[in-house]
This record gives C-alpha cells, structure tokens and sequence, in this order.
C-alpha cells in the first residue's frame, strides 16, 4: 500500500530549479534513504513534502489526502524532524511539547505517557522550563526529535537526525526508529552516516542536480557505490 506519493514535484527558488521531476512512493513500514552530495536536493524535498516550500508543479499526497486540496488533513498525516531544529524562542521546552500535541490533537493522557517516556530517554526532565537559548545544540536537537516523534503519524521525515546528538540519544533514537517501522509507520530519511542507513532502509534514492539519477534496494547503494563517495 502506498503510504506518500510523489509525482512529477519540481521546486524552483529565484528561478533556479533545485528539485527537477522527482517521482516515487513510500510504501506502509517502508524506509527510503535519500542519498546525495551537498546540494543534492535532499532538504529542498523534505521542505517541499512539507509545503515549507512551494512546489511550481507536480502532485504530492498522503493516502487519499493531496497537499493542494486538503492541506490540514494532510499536515496532521506527517512529521519532520528537520536537520536544524526550528524551536520558537518565546516558547520554554514544555510549551513546545505541549505545541506539538495540540497540533496534532493529541489526548492528554497518550501525550503524558509519552513525553515522560521521551524526555527520561533523553535525558531532558531537568529542562522542561528552559528557553532554546539556554540550551546546547545537542540539548535543543534532542527537543526537536521529541517534538517529532509525539503525535501518531503515517509518515515521518527525518533530515540528518544523528547530528549533534551523544551517543546513547543516537541509539535510543535508532531503536525508537526501528520500533516506528515495525508499526507500519513509513520513513524517508537523510544521513551522511551511510552505516545507519544501511541498517535502516529498504530502498535508497540518490539525487544530483536536484533529479533521481538512481534508485533501488539498499543492497544495490552498495554495489553502484563501490568506488565513489557520496554523502
């Protein structure tokens, strides 16, 4: 069953276009990486699954639900967790969490239950007042991730999730993902750490110049790699 579809999605940005005809579907509890040198496209895709940025053309949609007709119900279908957190400064830690959960009309007591899970996970119950710029990059990544990972979703986009985090919030952060796919819950992500990716997806999707120039199982990435470095 496919869960996200993409058709035809060209994104042009002060006449240049950064993503070019990009078509593919994310099946029910199926991981795709996205692979690509800096500038690939990678984030400009993310952000435009996202309506971050708007597309100039193609289709893009989450089971029935289409971006450009039922935007609400499509946003509260998906989550992103971005390679830069994007916190609000105004906001304490909590106030984000409590964003979120609102957001997606989360109940109260599968939102407690959850937060208190991930934020002694994460180690992060001592900072539930602070502000962002109280905070370490690390400590305000991890506040992202959670935010992420609260509301039940059909898919989740991550964009370099490992970056800046410390070691045992990398592996709890993998486990949390292998669970979400073991739910059925379908993921496209991006890492330069080529080894998670291999341990986590079923199929790739390498991006040059903002085009496909090769898809497949993960198990093919490895063979057409051979000899070449991408990130």
């Amino acid at each position: 069953m496919d869960c996200l579809c993409i058709e035809n999605v060209t994104t042009t940005i002060d006449g240049k276009k950064l993503i070019q005809d990009i078509s593919f579907t994310l099946k029910k509890g199926e991981v795709i990486a996205l692979i690509g040198h800096n500038g690939a496209g990678k984030s400009t895709l993310m952000k435009t699954i996202m309506r971050m940025l708007e597309k100039e053309s193609g289709s893009i949609s989450i089971k029935q639900y289409n971006q450009d007709d039922h935007f609400l119900t499509y946003k509260k279908h998906i989550s992103y967790l971005p390679e830069e957190p994007l916190l609000l400064t105004e906001l304490t830690v909590m106030q984000h969490f409590q964003l979120y959960a609102m957001s997606y009309d989360m109940e109260k007591a599968v939102f407690e239950k959850r937060l208190d899970e991930l934020i002694n996970e994460f180690d992060l119950t001592d900072k539930l007042q602070a502000y962002p710029e109280e905070l370490s990059k690390g400590m305000r990544q991890k506040v992202q991730t959670i935010c992420t990972l609260l509301p039940d979703v059909p898919v989740l986009l991550i964009d370099e999730p490992f970056m800046g985090l410390d070691i045992f919030a990398v592996e709890y952060l993998l486990e949390l993902i292998k669970k979400k796919v073991n739910e059925g819950i379908s993921i496209l992500l991006t890492t330069h750490q080529l080894d998670k990716v291999k341990a986590l997806a079923d199929r790739f999707i390498l991006l040059e110049g903002g085009k496909i120039k090769e898809a497949g199982s993960i198990e093919e990435f490895e063979t057409i790699t051979r000899g070449r470095s991408y990130e």
